[in-house]
């Protein structure tokens, strides 16, 4: 006589009560990571944006004042309003001639510019337009201002071209303020040192 054949039931795994001290850790945990979320939704709120417009004084090269915001161009520099560059042997003040070429880009339109990063002075460090415009870009393109952490391949164009100052030498703007005035050397501030500032003002917990 053949006996049928059935697999046989296994019981259902029943997993054992959490102890005290276990149920203690986890809501520690819990409390932990939501001051975490806390602390990081406070940081997030101090790298907001901050966006101004209007009429622009054009202060020199790389830097402009709207209403009462100063603005230092992000990710560029240009020469030094008082700083002089040498083309065919001959001195010239590319700083003044800088400042004409933004001057000549905003052509009188309102200027919006946007950015959340200070520099030391108290500045925004701005990306600014005019007339849709990006007036950081352009002053690198027409060779009166450097790559500042940003704009590498548009200053490699200009160089090429001999643009604005490239048609000459000059001394970076950088070093130039070193040696004249005896400054802290200015940290670039392109795309790269804004990404990095971002995580440093987020994970700087004091």
């Amino acid at each position: 006589m053949s006996r049928s054949w059935s697999p046989r039931r296994r019981r259902p795994y029943v997993a054992p009560p959490r102890s005290l001290w276990r149920r203690l850790v986890d809501y520690g945990l819990a409390v932990i990571i939501l001051g975490l979320l806390i602390l990081l939704a406070a940081r997030l709120d101090r790298v907001e944006t901050r966006k101004t417009q209007g009429t622009a004084i054009v202060n020199d090269g790389d830097s402009i004042t709207l209403g009462t915001e100063r603005i230092r161009m992000r990710g560029i520099d240009a020469p030094e309003y008082t700083q002089t560059c040498r083309r065919n042997g001959t001195d010239y003040p590319c700083g003044t001639l800088a400042r004409q070429s933004l001057v000549r880009l905003i052509a009188g339109k309102p200027v919006s510019c946007a950015g959340w990063q200070r520099d030391r002075y108290g500045r925004l460090l701005g990306d600014c337009t005019a007339g849709g415009k990006d007036l950081n870009r352009a002053q690198v393109e027409a060779g009166w201002a450097v790559a500042f952490g940003d704009f590498e391949s548009e200053e490699a164009t200009a160089r090429a071209g001999k643009a604005g100052i490239w048609a000459g030498t000059f001394d970076q703007p950088q070093d130039w303020r070193d040696s004249h005035h005896g400054e802290v050397v200015e940290r670039k501030h392109g795309t790269l040192a804004s990404i990095g500032d971002a995580v440093r003002e987020i994970f700087r917990f004091w």
